[in-house]
């Protein structure tokens, strides 16, 4: 480590400083390798930028699955359509997130038990892991939202709220 005593210096004292978590949970395995090849200290840095910047990624991701509130974890590999008029490819298009470059709106529509959820949180987690935000909303129970809030003569705040979120992208 004397060799490079900036990257030394970085791990003891900026790490801690700046919560650079990426860096810090990768940085033995980076400086060994580095110095193993005999990478210079700019190859070392940039190797933990590149930890900081997945981490950062990383919990950006959770974070927004968290706050979408999505109530289940669905994929769409784990859809079945066989044997449904679901069309596949619509479906995998929609979870690119196109829709949201449009400013467009997904409804979907069909009776209890047909994969509504599924394939709404599939299309969310997908749209969410490109960067993209969201919050999930159960028809049901947004009405019963929108009722309470009138009742209670606080009209506009959901409303409010999810023009909010409209501006999230998803």
């Amino acid at each position: 480590h004397t060799r490079y005593p900036l990257v030394t210096g970085v791990q003891t004292c900026a790490l801690p400083i700046f919560e650079l978590a990426g860096m810090r949970a990768a940085y033995d395995e980076v400086l060994a390798s580095g110095l193993k090849r005999k990478h210079g200290v700019q190859d070392i840095l940039g190797e933990l930028l590149k930890a900081e910047i997945a981490e950062k990624q990383a919990r950006s991701i959770k974070y927004q699955l968290t706050t979408a509130r999505l109530p289940l974890a669905k994929e769409l590999a784990d859809f079945t359509f066989a044997g449904t008029p679901i069309n596949e490819a619509l479906l995998r298009e929609l979870a690119g997130g196109g829709f949201l470059d449009l400013q467009r709106n997904v409804v979907l529509i069909g009776g209890t038990g047909t994969g509504k959820t599924h394939l709404a949180v599939a299309i969310a987690r997908a749209c969410i892991r490109a960067g993209r935000r969201g919050r999930f909303f159960n028809v049901v129970d947004l009405v019963n939202k929108l009722e309470a809030e009138t009742r209670a003569g606080r009209q506009g705040r959901i409303a409010d709220q999810l023009v909010e979120i409209g501006r999230a992208h998803v």
